[in-house]
């Protein structure tokens, strides 16, 4: 039987860019969270004209349209779990259009890979801060959908704050444009606001006008090796307030620390309760050097056992890796990982870290923690037997005891990673019905056909 919907993509997009077929179906089925969902069509559209096309049609015919990046994502937000059409940007809508150098802005289109723009943009002499954990392969395009984040964003900020305009496709097909390149904009209301983090539910974005930064002339590393996990959040939160603001102010657990040890044999403390990892910039080498000094005044003053100075990039390189190789360390511990990425205010880390250990006693699972403790952004990782249904639900049981505490102490669910469906069922912890209702009635606003990106954020 001919499959008229499938004829009529192939009109706009051409025939060797739509497929029905096994192989695309199930490239396109997952994402980072490895839970499955089959698109009925992938689609890969040239341009900002053909999206609207497909997505008119898509309205009137009221299929459901999932956006997609790399497929990076860890709650499932890229997942097509109505079936459906694919939109997958990567291929054809990757370019930079733009580096105004006057005004310092970049305009790209979504399917530009993060480490690609700040390789561009450094070449130049400018800067984009934001550097997910995926910056080698996730797309600009999903950073903003997720409103990703990083190491940098102790002193930077997230992807938000680099946002300055978006243009998108609404799920009728109308074209819009949101913000502008100008730094001040106060007209009408901040619809890139609300597009950014939206998880592809409300539009679908076509090009980012993305603010810039003079690249720092200086940087430095270093680590502050402590006793227990109470001493360094406790540093964490008084270096912050000290008046001294890291790029980055990274932080690994016993558990993790043993991890990285045991896979990669780097000398790590293993007997450390935990490690700080930071880093310092700035455009004067004095400016550097008080910086270091002040951190390392406090670290000692809240119990670090050791500060040890990166003195050239490679032994920077050597401070780092533990950090950047701790998630996939940590799986010597289990065969199944649920990652969250909780975040609460910094003072509060402490309790929060103290109360994890207990959820880890009273459940009887090994939670590694890691994470960016300079934003109050805490990667927790409940680590279980995957084929044990006992253990698994465990497990469960302990990431929503930590959502709960995560909540009491003024945090949130995410402070990255974003809904999806794996936190739909938790939103109800973070949100009361008004709230809910408030995010149900945006949605309708925008998509009253409910094509895009059902099924994610609870909506």
């Amino acid at each position: 039987m001919r499959d008229s919907h499938f004829e009529y993509f192939k009109t706009i997009v051409g025939d060797n860019d739509c497929f029905n077929d096994e192989a695309h179906i199930q490239a396109y089925c997952y994402d980072a969270t490895r839970e499955r969902a089959y698109p009925k069509y992938v689609v890969f559209p040239h341009n900002e004209d053909e999206v609207s096309k497909i997505l008119r049609y898509c309205n009137d015919n009221l299929i459901s349209v999932v956006p997609r990046g790399a497929g990076s994502g860890f709650t499932g937000g890229a997942l097509p779990v109505n079936g459906g059409v694919v939109l997958a940007l990567e291929k054809h809508m990757n370019k930079i259009l733009e580096i105004d150098m006057e005004n310092m802005v970049a305009r790209v289109e979504p399917g530009v890979i993060n480490a690609h723009l700040q390789k561009e943009v450094e070449s130049l002499g400018l800067f984009y801060p934001p550097d997910p954990a995926s910056e080698q392969y996730s797309t600009i395009g999903g950073n903003v959908s997720e409103n990703a984040g990083g190491m940098r964003a102790a002193k930077y900020g997230i992807t938000k704050d680099f946002v300055m305009a978006l243009r998108a496709v609404l799920p009728n097909g109308d074209i819009i444009r949101a913000g502008k390149k100008t730094i001040k904009d106060v007209a009408g209301y901040n619809i890139a606001g609300i597009l950014i983090a939206s998880e592809g539910t409300l539009g679908v974005i076509t090009e980012i006008t993305l603010k810039l930064l003079a690249k720092p002339k200086f940087s430095q590393s270093a680590m502050g090796i402590f006793p227990s996990i109470d001493s360094a959040m406790n540093a964490v939160y008084k270096t912050m307030a000290s008046g001294v603001t890291p790029v980055a102010m990274e932080f690994l657990d016993n558990l993790s620390i043993r991890a990285v040890e045991s896979k990669f044999h780097k000398g790590l403390p293993v007997d450390a309760g935990a490690i700080l990892i930071t880093e310092v910039d700035g455009s004067l080498q004095e400016d550097i050097d008080y910086q270091i000094k002040k951190i390392e005044e406090k670290f000692y003053e809240n119990g670090a056992i050791n500060f040890i100075k990166a003195q050239n990039s490679e032994e920077a390189e050597n401070l780092w890796f533990a950090r950047k190789n701790a998630s996939q360390s940590i799986t010597i511990y289990g065969s199944k990982k649920l990652n969250e990425d909780i975040t609460v205010p910094r003072a509060s880390l402490p309790k929060l870290l103290s109360k994890i250990q207990e959820v880890s006693d009273k459940y009887g699972v090994i939670i590694p923690c890691f994470g960016h403790t300079g934003d109050g952004n805490v990667h927790t990782n409940v680590i279980v037997n995957g084929g044990d249904e006992n253990e698994l639900k465990k497990g469960h049981q302990a990431i929503e005891e930590i959502f709960k505490i995560t909540i009491e102490l003024g945090g949130t669910l995410s402070g990255e990673h974003g809904i999806g469906i794996s936190k739909a069922p938790f939103m109800k912890l973070a949100f009361n019905e008004c709230e809910m209702n408030l995010f149900r009635s945006i949605k309708k606003a925008f998509d009253p056909n409910n094509i895009l990106n059902p099924g994610k954020m609870a909506l």
